[in-house]
This record gives structure tokens, C-alpha cells and sequence, in this order.
């Protein structure tokens, strides 16, 4: 029976579809004629880069163990076998749509071109005989770029070449094209910008490939906002990316990520001001010591809402201590950006010395804060102006931690505070934390979902403040601790409906109150039936037990005055 729906109709409906990544449905329906089969098909392959046959959007990796189990290694042999066919099919139809070989013009309802995704097809170690020689066959054998291998005396596939040879076909028939990323050549991303008007988002492995792009994309893609390289380590790397950011439209680039490498400084972050009132979002990783010295060249850039900044581990350079005028001008900067919201430093050597200010500064509202690789000692005025983000909802702090001193009890106090955190990752910096104090953040932050924390001879006695979480959703336990089955399924057993789906991870129990197989099925069991959840458990590595080594070390310590704190008394 024919459609009574108007088309309109049926493509808002595989629009709704393509929100929901349903591939099954419409797949069904692009199955049913070619009334329903034209916007069906239109949404398949305008997410064709997160199908369930790629890379990106197998789910394999999220099989249960029990699915493994009940699988045989014969059965998911078969089933890897059919995914890497479907897989190729995937790509060869798209590439054949191209020149005009399919019934469809699959090729011109894609959004994304992911040539990173193919071509881990072609190094796949399945991707060989009847696979690759179907993949190849026909049209497609001129794509084919053979290798000399490793003895010379034979040839192997060159993924890099064949997926660039590949792409090239793609481009030309890809009005819709909005983002391409992968190991793109230079010769390649200049015969290809011209023809893909569209693209906003450029995800490129190597920096070198822009060299020349520049005036191309200020020609061609009035759109053009969005970058991000893997690295680019040449000599004249900081020259050429200049170049590139001053030759693109002006004031159009809204976000920067550098994943890794990258030998970027001063000529790089001056240019960045020609994009300062539309930059937003801004990465660099692996910063390296002349591009640390030249962070004071980014004044410009103060409409940022997302800054993440990493320094080079070989690099660990002190700023405040070394070249305190370029740290002073760094710090007038972060506070001129008014509008952050995410802010991220990453082995920083003294990173404490850089947030701080951020956080004094009142009219910034944070909801995302991360700061890795520094010293709880360093670290008080850092940890006292927490409190003065009454914004925060993600929060995630790993440095070394410190017995002595009331370093912890500053902390504490100061998260205590945050009522609005959803989100609290503590890594080593909470390693003395005690049942006391756990319980005390439980209590203190209702909005809780996700909570990561480490601590020292942690027990039941926690489980009556924990349990009031009412939304907490995952439950990382990385303290030295002393739970009991008793004691966790009573937690378990109080959850509420909000606590739905948990995850309950205890990964460092002490070795005296190991749970049995039978108690940790139960209490999985139990989690599954209740709250659909999870339980995952392991003893802390080593043999010595908790127990005796928390008493021994308490028995060398003087004993403490009732009417004194606990941290006072570590402290003395």
C-alpha cells in the first residue's frame, strides 16, 4: 500500500531517527520502498561515521562479561569476520556512489568523512584475500597503493596512500561534507577544500597539511570554525601556522585543539588575536618551554569559555619563579577572561599559582575546573578560593598528598562548600582521607553523580552518609578499606530509584576482609536487581594487611587530645 504521508513527513521522522542514532529502524525502513528509502537512507549515511560496523560505533568493547562468556571463541570469530565485510561494504559503496555506481547517491547525504576510520579498515589484519580483493575490485583497483614491506622482497598495502587515493573520489561528490578529519595529505586538503564549501571542522594527525590551505578556506568555506591536529613538530611549524591563522577569514575560528607535539610559540599565539572575538574554545597539550614562556602572547584571546593547557612533561617549567614578569602577564590575562567556564591545567609545576587567581576573581563562574600534578603543601590559598566557585559542578584534582599539616582539612572545608558539584574526581591528593571526612562530603554535596575518591582505612561507617546521594550514579572507592558484604548490601539494599544504573567500584580492599566469590555474586546480584547496577571489587596490590599497618603507624604517632582535631594532631 502506497504512503499516505507527505514526504516531509516521513524525512522529519528519520530525522527524528537519525537524533536518536537508531540505524536498525532505518535501515527497516529504507527497506520498505523507495518513498521512505530516499530520507532513510539520507540520515544512514549522514552518521555513516558512528555506524555500528565502524570503528567508532562497534559496541564489542561494551560487551559484559557474562556476553563474552556465553560466546564461543569460534562464534565471535564469525561475528568479527562479518563486521569487518560490512565494514568494507560500507566504505566501497560510498566511494562507488562517487562515479555513479550505486543506485543511490549514498555519498551525498554524508556529513562527516572520517579517513582515520578507513583507514584502520585497511590495516585491519582481517582486511586481506577475498575482503580486500572484493573491496578493490572494478573501479576501485586504482586506488590500490602498494608498499615495499619490511624485507623488501614483498609489497604490502599503504593504508595512509590508499585512504588519501580514496578520499580523493569521495570529495567530489560531497555538498554536504561539513567535517573531515584523518591523516590528510597537503596536495590532497588543497585539491579537496575547493570542493567541500560546506566544511566547518578540520581534525587533522599532522599540522603540515594546512601549509597553503589558508586562502583556500577564506575562498571557498565561509563557514570554517572548528581545528584540531594531532601535532606538527617541524622547524618553521610556529611560522607556518601563523600564516595559516592570519589567512583564513579573520575573527572566524571558535575553537583550537592541539592533542600532542606541536612546536608552536609567540609568531602562533600572536596570530591567534586575529580570531580573538570569536575564539571560545582553546587546547594545547604538550606545551613546550619556548611556548610556555610565550603564553603571555595570547592577552588578546579573552572571550574564552573553555581553556585546557598541559605542559610538556620534559619541559615542567616555573614560571613564577623563573620569569615572574611573563607569569604576572599570564595571570592578568586568565583574569581578563571573563567568561570562562572550563578551565583545565595539567602537570603544570606550580599550576595552583595559575588558578588561583581565577578563582578570586568574582565575576568568573566556573563549572568545570581540573588541575593535575601539583603539591597538597604548596597548595592552601589554592584550596581555600575553591570556595568561592559556588559554581562548580565537575570537579578533578590529583596531586601529592600531605599527612602532616591541616592541608586536608582545608580541602575538605572548602568542598564542603560546593554544593552544586555533580561531578568530584580526587586522585592521591585525598589519600589520607578517613571515614570522618568521606562521610562529611557525602553529607555535604547532595547533587552528587559521579564520585572518585582514594583515602585511608575506610569502613562501613560511611555507608549511611553515602546512601543519602540520592542521585549518585558511579561509585569509585579507590581508598585502602575494610568493607564488609553485610555492610555494602545494607548500602545497596537503601538506594533509590534516583540511584538507577549505579556502578560501585571498591578497588583496593584490604586483604583481611577479602569478600567471597559467593559474596560478591550476591551483592552483583543484588545491585542488578535493585538498581540495575554494577559491583566491581579487587583486594589492594600487595600482601601486607591494612589493618596492622594502620595501627602500627598510628601507635608511632603521639596520642591525640580528645579536644583536639584529628588534623591538629597531625600536625603538631
Amino acid at each position: 500500500m502506497a504512503s499516505s504521508l507527505p514526504d516531509d513527513i516521513l524525512y522529519m521522522i528519520c530525522t527524528q531517527l537519525w537524533y536518536r542514532r537508531d540505524f536498525d529502524t532505518l535501515y527497516h525502513c529504507a527497506l520498505t520502498g523507495k518513498q521512505l528509502a530516499v530520507p532513510a537512507l539520507t540520515n544512514i549515511y549522514r552518521m555513516h561515521d558512528v555506524s555500528p560496523v565502524t570503528n567508532r560505533g562497534s559496541s564489542d568493547a561494551d560487551m559484559s562479561a557474562q556476553e563474552r562468556a556465553k560466546t564461543t571463541y569460534r562464534a565471535r570469530l564469525h561475528q568479527e569476520e562479518v563486521l569487518i565485510i560490512r565494514w568494507a561494504q560500507l566504505w566501497r559503496m560510498i566511494t562507488l556512489s562517487a562515479i555513479g555506481q550505486t543506485l543511490f547517491p549514498y555519498v551525498h547525504y554524508i556529513r562527516a568523512l572520517n579517513l582515520e576510520d578507513l583507514e584502520e579498515l585497511l590495516q585491519d589484519s582481517k582486511f586481506k584475500d577475498k575482503v580486500s580483493n572484493n573491496f578493490f575490485e572494478g573501479e576501485l583497483a586504482r586506488c590500490k597503493v602498494q608498499t615495499s614491506g619490511p624485507n623488501k622482497t614483498q609489497t604490502r598495502l599503504d593504508a595512509g596512500a590508499t585512504s588519501n587515493m580514496l578520499g580523493d573520489i569521495i570529495t567530489t561528490s560531497t555538498p554536504m561534507l561539513e567535517e573531515l578529519s584523518g591523516k590528510v595529505e597537503n596536495d590532497a586538503l588543497l585539491r579537496w577544500v575547493p570542493r567541500i564549501p560546506r566544511l566547518r571542522l578540520l581534525n587533522l594527525w599532522y599540522g603540515g597539511a594546512l601549509v597553503g590551505a589558508g586562502p583556500l578556506l577564506r575562498q571557498h568555506c565561509h563557514g570554517f570554525k572548528n581545528l584540531s591536529l594531532w601535532g606538527w613538530n617541524h622547524d618553521d611549524a610556529d611560522q607556518k601556522f601563523a600564516d595559516f591563522l592570519n589567512e583564513i577569514n579573520p575573527q572566524t575560528l571558535e575553537s583550537l585543539e592541539i592533542f600532542s607535539n606541536a612546536a608552536i610559540a609567540a609568531e602562533s599565539f600572536l596570530a591567534l588575536s586575529c580570531h580573538r572575538e570569536s575564539l571560545t574554545q582553546l587546547k594545547l597539550n604538550s606545551l613546550k618551554t619556548n611556548a610556555m614562556l610565550s603564553l603571555n602572547m595570547l592577552a588578546g584571546c579573552t572571550n574564552l569559555t573553555t581553556l585546557l593547557l598541559t605542559d610538556n612533561s620534559y619541559s615542567y617549567t616555573d614560571l613564577k619563579n623563573s620569569q615572574n614578569d611573563v607569569f604576572l602577564e599570564i595571570i592578568a590575562w586568565l583574569r581578563n577572561c571573563k567568561k570562562l567556564r572550563s578551565v583545565t591545567f595539567r602537570e603544570f609545576r606550580g599550576g595552583q599559582n595559575f588558578m588561583t587567581p581565577i578563582l578570586l576573581e568574582n565575576d568568573i563562574h566556573l563549572t568545570h575546573l581540573e588541575l593535575k600534578g601539583y603539591v597538597m603543601a604548596d597548595a592552601r590559598d589554592f584550596h581555600q578560593a575553591l570556595s568561592n566557585q559556588l559554581s562548580l559542578q565537575e570537579l578533578q584534582l590529583q596531586g601529592d598528598s600531605d599527612e602532616a599539616g591541616d592541608g586536608v582539612a582545608t580541602l575538605v572545608e572548602s568542598l564542603s562548600q560546593l554544593v552544586n558539584l555533580t561531578d568530584l574526581r580526587l586522585q592521591d591528593i585525598s589519600d589520607y582521607f578517613t571515614d570522618e571526612v568521606i562521610s562529611r562530603l557525602a553529607r555535604s554535596l547532595p547533587k552528587l553523580e559521579g564520585w572518585w575518591t582514594s583515602g585511608w582505612g575506610v569502613t562501613d561507617a560511611i555507608w549511611p552518609d553515602v546512601v543519602t546521594l540520592k542521585s549518585l550514579r558511579r561509585l569509585d572507592m579507590a581508598a585502602t578499606s575494610r568493607f564488609t558484604s553485610e555492610g555494602i548490601l545494607d548500602f545497596i539494599l537503601n538506594l533509590g530509584p534516583g540511584n538507577k544504573g549505579l556502578v560501585l567500584a571498591i578497588m583496593m580492599g584490604d586483604v583481611d576482609c577479602d569478600l567471597t566469590e559467593d559474596e560478591q555474586n550476591m551483592i552483583r546480584e543484588t545491585m542488578a536487581a535493585l538498581v540495575d547496577g554494577r559491583f566491581e571489587f579487587q583486594l589492594q596490590r600487595g600482601t601486607h594487611s591494612l589493618h596492622k599497618y594502620y595501627f602500627m603507624r598510628r601507635s608511632q604517632t603521639p596520642q591525640s587530645d580528645p579536644d583536639i582535631s584529628e588534623y591538629e594532631a597531625e600536625s603538631d
